[in-house]
């Protein structure tokens, strides 16, 4: 099942989390970490990321996403005999799937892995070796 994960690229990952806390939405069990903090709300929850790690997001950005509990294998299936293309992408965080949507709007649909994040988290701490 498909779970909608907008994602707000941030400067500055604590201020926002308190921001979003304050509105109302609910840390989730794991705490998150430094680059990356999931936000619950009562019909959906927000990803905050940091930019500076983002692969080329500005501040400000949001990008439409979706986690999901299916094998992403089967969900680029089933976007394959719908006639998408799309594209699997292997990412410090875990994988994805990119889609184009109708108006051209790059739709991300992934699968988070909790230790590749905390990882992840990790080296950009240590900073380059």
């Amino acid at each position: 099942m498909l779970t909608v994960l907008p994602i707000r690229y941030v400067a500055d990952v604590e201020a926002s989390r308190l921001f979003y806390t304050g509105l109302g939405l609910a840390l989730g069990p794991d705490g998150g970490v430094d680059v990356w903090v999931q936000l619950a709300a009562g019909a959906g929850a927000v990803g905050i990321h940091d930019a500076a790690v983002s692969q080329g997001r500005p501040p400000g950005t949001t990008e439409l996403g979706f986690t999901t509990d299916e094998k992403l294998e089967d969900v680029a299936e089933r976007l394959t005999r719908s006639g998408y293309d799309h594209r699997l992408v292997d990412e410090n965080f875990g994988r994805s799937i990119r889609v184009t949507d109708p108006d051209g709007v790059v739709v991300q649909i992934q699968e988070i892995n909790r230790s590749t994040v905390r990882s992840s988290a990790a080296a950009v701490a240590d900073g380059p070796a």
